[in-house]
């Protein structure tokens, strides 16, 4: 097959528009504010406009069909017929994917967790008995069609069969999904085909389920599909693209196919055991060198040193990203609150689009060519290690001195002695997990404050009648542990951000966390310290308005780290411990305050697992180790909360346990109380909140279902050590919707706690 050949591109862009345009777009489309024209002009426009720029940065293959309404899990889903019974009766095809994306007042939504070690979500695809795979490709060929219009040298992408299946759901009683891996790699040899007809030259298959121990026996399934696959006559040019990690065996299996090109993630792959892979010789290698899920500006010299090195191991090196740059946000240009040291260190996805391009083209033409670039990247380089805010010596030394001195509390049954004299709380004591909705007045009220339209002070009053509000409503509603709301956070890690040393929030580096929900991850570019307490004000002030226990709400260190852009000249470790002294910190303070509820949320904590089993160990340990700095400063009258959502808990049951939080709230609703299960099973002993009712959908459960998931939990777990509680903060709902099912929890509560 002759094929024409590319040098530099990207594994996949953004979507939600540099200013969100797609995120407001939809939620406009959801609220019946514009028609499904309106919005499919919206996207249409995007897709335009990245393509564009994209060629014209110097990218001479162009990814397409990396667009999204959503999820491109759930594409690949729509793509493969693989759509739940449940929402096939829905006409409208957009409206038939939203349901099956966040459910309907009638059709509860399909599983949502992470994608792979990232904060982005996918939704988890559900594979039953009666799924029947079949080809619709209106999407990626029209895709395609509009790209060649414009003509773009465009290569459709697709998630490949092994990692689809490998992340899908079995349900009703089916086999493994992967057992039917031969059956859908038909589908995919029938999609290869139509791509072909429509002109496609390329088309990329995503396979990062390669880099993680998932399964055994991919790197042997990976050889078989793509030999399968490869061995079609009438196909594009097949690139496999994988990421996250090192393919390891998975590298070889593919390179023994007739696959044309194989891309690899070499920011996290070692490039000694890539080139030692001889098949690889009649391949085009895809360089992945551009770190795409984080904003360090690439050491071009040694990214150059990389990429010359595997020139005799591969037919040819194309120079990519290691990733697609979803993760990233849309450009650098618009932060203008930054000092020089530290623009000069980043990349976002525009500068790192540019990166790749510059060392394509030194490829090409020799160092010579792009010489400056070069030197301004040196000089990047080496201002880092020198800088003063990277190093205090001061911090580490406190930081060793706790650690040697422990992080431990008293036993868990002193804890629960003395929290049960100070609270006196009911049996299937009920709550929240913190945030309540950030209403129109809310955002109106902050837009205010950046434009300098009302003071702090203004801000603050306005702040504190929204957390009375909050307030007097979970009081009427019968709500056992309140919360103050967090009216005054704009995000549970941005807002800490703000306030520590060593932190850079940006003014919009926007990136899609699920669906239309997007967030401005910090920069974490220094050592963190703590100036002055961050929360004890609201926390206190919602304190005096009532006699029930307010919570304090912290976010925990590793979900700091895991929703930030985190440094990347120490070992994460290192990190994590400067972030938990300052949480510390902050619980001490709440403490001396007199707040007796304290709740440290770690929801990303399954999110940073390694996805190879030989480093999981190690991660765990230094997680937990920091989960317990930021904890243990209080004394066992205190109660200490956690918060995890939106994970496949099995693999971190073990370290959810060692964190020894005196109440573990944990998503449970989509999940059906499987979670449960697996805490019994390793001896759990603590009070756990499994959520009751799924705050990512806009339906309104009623009390005699939460109730009844409330029975099902009694099953597993007795009655005082329950809490009731939703799956997840408040934030994106409205507040008729929180309303209606807070009012059908507590009353759910009340129906279960007078039966035990």
């Amino acid at each position: 097959m002759t094929v024409q050949p590319f040098t530099a591109t990207v594994l996949g862009s953004p979507r939600i528009g540099p200013r969100r345009e797609l995120k407001r777009a939809t939620e406009n489309y959801w609220a019946g504010r514009i028609d499904q024209d309106e919005l499919q002009k919206v996207a249409a426009g995007l897709r335009r406009d990245t393509w564009a720029e994209l060629t014209a940065a110097g990218l001479d293959s162009v990814p397409v069909n990396t667009f999204s309404y959503y999820d491109q899990m759930l594409d690949t889903a729509a793509l493969l017929g693989a759509l739940p019974a449940r929402v096939t009766g829905i006409a409208d095809e957009l409206d038939r994917y939203f349901a099956a994306a966040r459910g309907n007042a009638d059709i509860a939504p399909l599983e949502m967790t992470k994608w792979f070690d990232t904060n982005y979500h996918y939704i988890v695809p559900e594979i039953g008995p009666d799924t029947s795979f079949s080809l619709h490709p209106a999407k990626v060929l029209g895709e395609l069609a509009e790209a060649r219009a414009q003509s773009i040298n465009a290569r459709p992408v697709i998630i490949g069969p092994i990692t689809f299946l490998l992340l899908s759901k079995a349900v009703d009683g089916a086999s493994p999904p992967i057992s039917r891996l031969a059956e859908l790699t038909d589908v995919y040899a029938e999609l290869l085909g139509k791509l072909a007809d429509a002109g496609a030259q390329w088309v990329q298959i995503d396979e990062p389920a390669l880099v993680t121990d998932i399964a055994p026996d991919a790197p042997a399934l990976a050889e078989q599909v793509y030999s399968r696959l490869g061995g079609l006559t009438n196909r594009p040019a097949i690139f496999v693209a994988t990421y996250f990690g090192d393919p390891g065996a998975g590298l070889a299996a593919l390179a023994r196919t007739p696959v044309e090109a194989i891309g690899v993630d070499l920011v996290s792959s070692s490039v000694t055991a890539i080139a030692s892979v001889p098949q690889l010789a009649s391949k085009t290698l895809v360089a992945g060198v551009v770190d795409g899920r984080n904003i360090w500006r690439t050491d071009l010299q040694a990214a150059l040193a990389k990429l010359a090195s595997l020139l005799g191991s591969a037919a040819a090196v194309a120079v990519s990203t290691s990733c697609s740059t979803l993760h990233v946000p849309y450009s650098l240009e618009p932060e203008t609150g930054l000092d020089d040291a530290l623009r000069s260190w980043l990349a976002f996805g525009a500068e790192k689009v540019t990166e790749v391009a510059t060392l394509a083209r030194a490829l090409r033409e020799g160092r010579e060519a792009v010489a400056a670039q070069i030197d301004a990247s040196n000089a990047a380089v080496a201002s880092r290690k020198t800088d003063p805010r990277l190093n205090n010596a001061a911090l580490r030394a406190q930081i060793a001195e706790i650690t040697a001195a422990g992080v431990q509390r008293g036993s868990a049954e002193a804890r629960r002695v003395a929290q049960e004299e100070r609270l006196h709380l009911q049996p299937l004591p009920t709550t929240t997990i913190g945030s309540f909705p950030q209403t129109v007045e809310i955002r109106k009220a902050r837009a205010a404050l950046v434009a300098g339209e009302i003071d702090d002070a203004e801000y603050t009053d306005r702040m504190k009648a929204e957390v009375a509000a909050v307030i007097t409503l979970q009081e009427n509603l019968g709500l056992d542990v309140l919360v103050h709301g967090e009216p005054e956070r704009n995000d549970m890690v941005q807002y800490f951000a703000e306030q520590l040393e060593g932190f850079f929030a940006t003014s919009n580096g926007w990136v899609q966390s699920y669906g239309s929900r997007c967030v401005r991850p910090p920069v974490l570019f220094g050592d963190v310290t703590r100036p002055e307490p961050m929360t004890v004000q609201w926390a206190t002030y919602a304190q005096s308005l009532t006699d029930k226990p307010v919570k304090g709400m912290l976010t925990g260190p590793v979900t700091i780290l895991a929703w930030s852009f985190v440094r990347d000249d120490q070992p994460l470790a290192d990190t994590a411990d400067q972030v938990a002294l300052a949480i510390r910190e902050e619980t001490v303070d709440l403490e001396a305050a007199g707040i007796a509820v304290i709740q440290v949320d770690e929801p990303a904590l399954r999110e940073l697992l390694p996805l190879r089993d030989t480093d999981k160990a190690a991660y765990l340990d230094w997680a937990v180790g920091a989960f317990r700095m930021a904890t243990s400063g209080v004394s066992d009258a205190t109660q200490i909360h956690t918060h995890l959502c939106y994970s496949e808990f099995g693999e971190v049951i073990g370290a959810i346990a060692d964190l020894d939080a005196d109440v573990t709230s944990i998503e449970a609703a989509r999940s059906h109380m499987e979670v449960l299960d697996d805490l019994n099973a390793i001896g759990f002993a603590n009070a756990v909140g499994p959520g009751v009712y799924d705050i990512h959908s806009p339906r309104v459960p009623s009390a005699d279902e939460m109730a009844a998931s409330l029975r099902e939990a009694l099953d597993a777990v007795p009655a005082q050590r329950l809490w009731v509680n939703p799956d997840c903060g408040l934030k994106t709902r409205k507040p008729d919707e929180v309303n209606a099912s807070l009012a059908n929890m507590v009353a759910a509560a009340q129906q279960v706690r007078a039966g035990v």
